[in-house]
């Protein structure tokens, strides 16, 4: 028990950060960080906006492929054509996770 607990320990951050280089490597961290604004919300603020919505993934995951306006203000989200949508949906449940 304790070794699957530990391998489990050991998996988790790697996986949390095998997203964060998908989003770097599709180019989501020109306009958006972890925790501050760049030209897009933070990821913790898109996390904390969603996180109480059962359709947050899909929601997202569109977006990401689709682009986007008018839910964080004026400046549009464009279509992220470099982006799968199974890459959308990874994309997504991880920034759900972002604290």
């Amino acid at each position: 028990m304790k070794s699957l607990i530990l391998s489990l320990a050991l998996f988790i951050p790697a996986a949390a950060m095998a997203n964060q280089e998908l989003a770097q490597k599709k180019n989501c961290m020109a306009c958006h960080a972890v925790d501050k604004k760049l030209v897009g919300p933070a990821y913790k603020d898109v996390a904390a906006k969603y996180a109480k919505d059962k359709d947050a993934v899909k929601k997202l995951s569109e977006k990401i492929v689709k682009g986007g306006a008018g839910v964080w203000g004026p400046v549009p989200m464009p279509a992220n054509t470099q982006v799968s949508p199974a890459e959308a949906e990874t994309l997504a449940k991880w920034v759900l996770t972002v604290k």
